[in-house]
């Protein structure tokens, strides 16, 4: 027996948006451009450190390879840090990644 779907509580249900704006408020406010920042953040460092997995290179080896600790990838890898662009260069670079800007 199939269970019975209620289109009202579906048509009630938050959307993701609506879900933001609560916690972090609309956009273009300073609390949720500060999380999307954040977000965009640990998007980036994680594309590099699967970049980096996949080219088969430790933390200690990035490190070395762009003159920082390792301590510092790995609070990187993990979202606790920000990078500056010149640093997310020398990453790119040093796993092989290529990136351009449009626009």
């Amino acid at each position: 027996m199939r269970p019975t779907i209620d289109k009202n509580k579906i048509a009630s249900l938050s959307s993701a948006n609506e879900m933001l704006d609560q916690k972090y408020g609309k956009t273009g406010t300073s609390t949720r451009d500060a999380f999307e920042a954040k977000a965009k953040a640990w998007y980036y460092a994680e594309v590099l450190r699967d970049a980096r997995k996949a080219v088969g290179m430790t933390q200690q080896e990035l490190a070395n390879k762009i003159g920082k600790k390792r301590e510092y990838v790995a609070s990187l890898e993990k979202g606790e840090t920000d990078m500056q662009l010149s640093t997310f260069i020398l990453i790119s670079e040093a796993v092989g990644l290529k990136f351009a800007l449009t626009y």
